[in-house]
């Protein structure tokens, strides 16, 4: 399908699956963004021990068993190859092709490529035990690295790696829909989903691909992920309301809560999409990512946001005056949501304080990579109903941000285009430009 300069090819939207605490699939998660009903609340299948209050987001639908019945039924004898992550991001793709309604027959393969983001995944201490203890002297302290060759490792399950490597969930999508395109994996913590949107998006209009089976998955709901979440970052805790814990931009916003999810788009040449009678959801005008670090390795958040954002508007061709909300991040950290409202108020100017903002983790948590499609989701299901959906949990915007933070109910609007932000604790950030 050639395509000439003059009229580069349009990305669209056509299918989206997902799985967060509010639920899973499409119909779930709207029907959370109407009723303001959050996902996260005190740990009832994880085992959550050092979080504040045990308060988590967690998929509880979602079992081993279940996707082996309803899920992956077609693909049950590889889950024993698959981590939690894995299994999360393989079922939302499923759900979002089937919500596309691909029609397999009829596609060339060749032309259908994967894009998936995901975080570091690491398998529990549990698989590591029996190794580990065949390094020890009579089940003692310490722990004999000289034996680990001989002794350690043949203790090992055989396909232990393949349950945890991040590109997993996009080799598991390609072979199971005979996707013979580009295929990539991004693990770049939280903005890795803005980046496989923008890079698919970009594949497409390469002439690469015409379907592009976008997607990431994380999960922060682990052992090690835990302890980590609970020594390095913020986690937030309303102990009167717990599934109010995460509030972005209150002036009581105290951190986020783990969880987990995975979410899915369908992206594909608006041809290809018109030519087989696809609903179109959404269109995907351009995108940006940065990363900013003094030479110490301080991250500078600001700057790398506003970078991304400059970006995104610049490559869809529109200006700040443009765009009707933003999509925020929204950790709900104290000092980081500083920094997220100081990069808007550096870019739109005059208008960062009428432009509406919304961040979304008081649905869901923070699970890492899926956090941002997740995101994004919630803005194009919404905007299929004229709404921007609502900031949960945030009662009293915080007055030193001067932003216009959308609150208390979803908000009626004609501008369908958002832009969504994305950023790590380490100074990454991204940017999505979408229409719907």
């Amino acid at each position: 399908m050639s395509q000439s300069s003059e009229s580069p090819r349009q990305v669209v939207i056509t299918g989206v699956g997902v799985l967060s605490p509010q639920g899973i699939g499409r119909a779930a998660l709207l029907a959370s963004l109407r009723e303001g009903r959050s996902g996260i609340a005190p740990a009832q299948v994880y085992e959550a021990s050092v979080a504040p209050g045990r308060v988590v987001g967690e998929i509880r639908d979602f079992t081993e068993e279940t996707a082996r019945k309803q899920y992956l039924k077609e693909h049950r004898k590889h889950i024993k190859v698959m981590g939690r992550d894995v299994m999360l991001g393989v079922a939302a793709a499923v759900l979002g092709i089937e919500d596309a309604g691909l029609p397999s027959a009829e596609l060339n393969r060749e032309r259908v490529g994967v894009e998936f983001g995901a975080n570091l995944m690491f398998s529990t201490p549990q698989y590591l035990a029996g190794p580990g203890v065949a390094c020890t002297e009579n089940r003692q302290p310490p722990f004999l690295m000289e034996r680990w060759g001989t002794k350690g490792f043949e203790n090992m399950e055989p396909l232990w790696m393949l349950k945890y490597l991040p590109n997993m969930p996009a080799c598991h999508v390609a072979i199971f829909t005979d996707s013979r395109g580009p295929n990539n994996s991004i693990t770049q913590d939280e903005v890795s989903s803005n980046l496989a949107v923008g890079e698919a998006a970009a594949v497409i209009r390469r002439n690469h691909a015409d379907v592009m089976i976008t997607g990431s998955t994380g999960l922060k709901l682990h052992a090690i992920k835990e302890m980590h979440a609970v020594m390095w970052d913020r986690l937030g805790y309303d102990p009167e309301h717990p599934e109010r814990s995460v509030k972005p931009f209150d002036v009581r916003r105290s951190g986020y809560a783990i969880s987990e999810a995975a979410a899915c788009l369908v992206l594909e040449a608006e041809q290809t999409a018109l030519s087989r009678g696809a609903k179109i959801l959404g269109r995907v005008l351009g995108s940006g990512s940065s990363c900013v670090t003094t030479p110490t390795g301080q991250p500078n958040i600001r700057r790398a946001l506003a970078n991304a954002m400059r970006a995104a508007l610049r490559t869809s061709g529109l200006a700040p005056s443009d765009v009707g909300h933003i999509n925020a991040h929204g950790l709900a950290h104290p000092e980081l949501d500083v920094q997220e409202a100081l990069a808007i108020h550096d870019v739109f100017g005059e208008l960062a304080e009428k432009v509406p903002v919304v961040g979304l983790k008081g649905y869901h948590g923070n699970p890492g990579a899926s956090g941002g499609m997740v995101e994004l989701i919630m803005s194009v299901l919404s905007l299929q109903e004229g709404l921007i959906p609502q900031t949960l949990n945030t009662e009293q915007p915080d007055p030193a941000l001067r932003l216009n933070v959308v609150t208390r109910e979803p908000r009626p609007t004609l501008n369908r285009t958002f832009l969504k932000l994305s950023y790590t604790l380490a100074g990454q950030a991204s940017a999505v430009v979408v229409e719907c």
